[in-house]
């Protein structure tokens, strides 16, 4: 049967199956058991039945698993499901779980060609076995389905409208008005480094700086600090501009925050367990998370620190639990502190939040320059971070790894949010109840608008995240009750994951264009070239990548301009020639291979010979550096022919992007700790957090382009990026600014990749370095196989023995 793209929602009820028994004698679930009870040596188990939904090769939903009802299993679930699938039908797939998998009973198919009218479909549905024939005489299913095109939905293409937009549905969290927002561009930003970037309304924009910030709530909290990471680190400086100094600033985070908690302040922090750092196997841990000593450093001190590992929800297998343990990380990063009002008063408090990408931790402060080897005896000497050379050291200088991020402050009614985001998450995992009780404080301010409604810096924010029960404490257990609470029910967890939501909403809503940083883009699989592949055991299948290129194909179709730019890292931090690093490479060539096919398809289709690129392009961050007089002389060299060496010799490296932002027609933006992957999008593998937020003020309008802080923001990292700033930089979407962007990125990458070097490279964008053939197809540029000054395949390479689980 053809497949049949659906794209939109799809509104999914399982009901319940009816008579799953044997004619012959005996129940089909006693023999399944008996078989499984019989090669597994175990003692009598009991029937745990759950329903699948699958479009083509993608699982896009499950239920929980019934127990106990083995021939009339009811579940009365309901599913809400963005799709942007070909499928011929959507298939129902029941199963009987036990401790080290499941047992197929069968499947239900339901044409996709009867939904498209958007009719609700429901009936009762004949379960077929693996040839399709009836497994036995009426046992069916009942479900109920519902398909709404994005063609009929109201947002579609339509951005924010008004200030009436309600935020994204079916969420944990609700949006919240009367906010405001500070972004912040890297972990600190240089006096007089930002032009003059114009607002409305006269304005000009005016950069935040974010380790400044995070050091002033830490020192001016008067009743608690609540912090979370992937790491921390407890050596790390906040404060290292010169120029910029701040009484108590020459202090370590470490040092700060005992200082804190001896003056009588609750600080009270969660860092992510790795567990491959047990003493046994390495103190660092496979990631470098300083975990055990961290722990180590604030015991017997009054912080208290507490090392969380990341624990499965109840109800998995023995095998999905130790996958979740050992594969998967806690990786929200947030500091939660009550502060003072912005007129100065300090009696009375608030709550402030910090949301984003940046660790508290080694190798994160950077500023706009970016620098290789010149900051190596100032703000880098103590914090020399270069883990993509085995045994790289300050003591064998430079390159350094330069580190781009993004992080915000959120004040406001989602401050609350991000304080109870932590709540939870102490509540399950931080052993004793240690909150502060913010209700018995006189002087703390309950939540409301902190601006009035006609105030032009106001923003509307809502937070998002992905997390199960296994890490906040609270979700509902039945599934009537998690879809009320914005969750959503799986197998065997409650499972929020509403950042993937929030994303595919942002896109789904684009005018113009959409800018996007990310430390990893790869996902869609089911939409990948499977010659080579089984889809179905990649699992990566999330569907950003695949709304971002049908995104472009509708506008393509309706003869409108639509822009994507992409800015990721040269490759994901780490050795790049190992295993695990050109997995991930390989699976980002494919999604992108998948997405300019999109592309190419849609414009033959309408007779346009274009450049692709003028509608997606894709980006990375370098430096190089000219050798000044003065610079730090290390004392050792690196090991002779080794690539350290010939980049300290090229004075070139890539600047590491681990920004998670998306910036949607200047007018909407989202900034968290989620890459674009299947590990931060899934809401059952790494736990996330990110904000979403708009100034109603500042609305993309057919009359006015969005002139507001997210347009400024924009700006200003294109001028870090690009080193200048031009007239067609402010409309993204004009093929005018895509042909320049491009042009200044495919020089920086020439001179990047050059034998020689004359000056300070003008600009750090460079073309990411891949070619597109004519149907799509993505491959080498000429002559260039491998990363500079590494023997590191671009286009990566195809792992047969990584589980794709652990690198998607």
């Amino acid at each position: 049967m053809a497949q049949i793209l659906l794209h939109g929602t799809l509104h999914a009820t399982i009901y319940e199956v009816d008579q799953l028994h044997s004619r012959r004698g005996g129940n089909i679930f006693s023999k399944l058991r008996e078989n499984f009870e019989e090669a597994v040596g175990i003692g009598k188990g009991t029937s745990k039945i759950y329903a699948t939904v699958d479009l083509g090769k993608a699982r896009v939903g499950r239920t929980r698993m019934i127990e106990n009802e083995p021939e009339n299993p009811r579940w009365f679930e309901s599913f809400h499901i963005y799709c942007a699938h070909l499928a011929s039908d959507v298939i129902f797939t029941v199963k009987d779980s036990n401790p080290i998998g499941a047992t197929l009973i069968g499947r239900a198919y339901v044409p996709v060609s009867e939904l498209l009218d958007g009719e609700e479909v429901d009936r009762w549905v004949e379960i077929l076995d693996e040839h399709k024939n009836p497994i036995h005489e009426g046992s069916k299913i009942h479900v109920k389905l519902q398909f709404f095109d994005v063609s009929r939905d109201r947002n579609w293409a339509r951005g924010i409208k008004s200030v009436r937009y309600p935020g994204v549905p079916y969420t944990f969290y609700s949006q919240r008005s009367g906010c405001r927002v500070s972004l912040y561009q890297d972990a600190h930003v240089p006096d007089k480094f930002i032009p003059r970037i114009p607002l409305s309304g006269g304005q000009f924009y005016e950069p935040h700086r974010c380790w400044e910030d995070i050091f002033d709530a830490i020192t001016n909290a008067k009743h608690f600090i609540y912090i979370t990471g992937w790491s921390v680190y407890t050596e790390i400086a906040l404060i290292r501009d010169t120029r910029r100094q701040k009484p108590g600033g020459d202090i370590t985070i470490g040092e700060l925050l005992k200082k804190r908690a001896s003056e009588g302040i609750r600080v009270l922090m969660l860092v992510w367990d790795d567990r491959t750092s047990v003493r046994l196997l390495k103190r660092d841990g496979l990631m470098a998370t300083h975990d055990e000593e961290t722990a180590k450093y604030f015991e017997n001190t009054e912080v208290h620190c507490v090392l969380c590992p990341r624990n499965p929800d109840n109800g998995g297998s023995f095998v999905q639990d130790l996958q979740i343990s050992t594969m998967f990380t806690h990786h929200q990063k947030i500091v939660v502190t009550d502060s003072g009002l912005p007129n100065g008063e300090t009696d009375r408090r608030r709550i402030v939040s910090f949301v984003g990408g940046i660790d508290l931790c080694d190798g994160r402060y950077d500023t706009q320059f970016h620098s290789l080897f010149r900051t190596l005896d100032t703000a880098h000497h103590d914090d020399f971070h270069q883990p993509n050379y085995t045994g790289a050291s300050i003591s064998k200088g430079g390159p350094r790894e330069p580190w781009h991020d993004i992080h915000s402050r959120l004040e406001g009614p989602v401050a609350w949010d991000v304080l109870f985001n932590f709540e939870q998450r102490w509540r399950k995992q931080g052993g004793k109840d240690l909150l502060v009780n913010l209700r018995e404080l006189d002087n703390i301010i309950p939540p409301s608008p902190i601006v009035y409604p006609d105030d032009q810096e106001a923003w509307n924010v809502q937070l998002f995240r992905s997390i199960d029960g296994g890490a906040a404490f609270g979700f509902p257990e039945s599934p009537e009750e998690a879809a009320g609470a914005g969750l959503v029910s799986g197998k065997d967890n409650i499972v929020d994951r509403s950042i993937q939501d929030a994303y595919i909403h942002a896109i789904r809503r684009a005018k113009n264009f959409i800018y996007i940083e990310n430390q990893y883009f790869l996902g869609s699989s089911f939409a990948w070239d499977n010659s080579d592949i089984k889809v179905e055991d990649i699992g990566a299948l999330h569907v950003i990548p695949r709304e971002l290129s049908l995104k472009i194909v509708s506008k393509i179709e309706a003869g409108e301009r639509f822009t994507v730019y992409v800015v990721v890292p040269m490759w994901p931090e780490g050795i790049p020639e190992s295993a695990s690093v050109q997995a991930i490479l390989d699976w980002q060539r494919r999604t992108m291979e998948m997405m300019y096919k999109d592309i190419i398809q849609a414009l033959q289709a309408q007779g346009i010979e274009e450049d692709p690129r003028n509608y997606l392009t894709f980006f990375c961050l370098g430096n190089r550096e000219v050798k000044k007089s003065g610079e730090y002389i290390p004392s050792e060299k690196p090991e002779p022919g080794s690539d350290y060496e010939k980049a300290q010799e090229a004075r070139r490296f890539m600047i590491y992007v681990h920004a998670k932002m998306m910036i949607v027609d200047d007018e909407y933006i989202i900034v968290g700790s989620a890459n674009i992957n299947q590990r931060s999008m899934d809401g059952a593998r790494d736990s996330e957090i990110a904000m979403g937020g708009y100034q109603p003020h500042h609305l993309s309008l057919p009359s006015q382009p969005a002139r507001g802080q997210v347009h400024g923001f924009r700006m200003a990292l294109w001028y870090e990026h690009l080193g200048m700033l031009d007239n067609s930089f402010v409309h993204p979407e004009s093929e005018d600014c895509a042909r320049k962007v491009n042009e200044l990125a495919d020089k920086y990458w020439d001179l990047y990749a050059s034998e020689e070097l004359e000056q300070d490279l003008p600009g750090h964008l460079l073309r990411y370095p891949i070619g597109i053939a004519s149907e799509g197809q993505v491959t080498e540029l000429p002559g260039t196989e491998f990363f500079p000054d590494t023997k590191a395949r671009i286009l990566g390479t195809k792992s047969d023995f990584l589980p794709p689980i652990l690198t998607t």
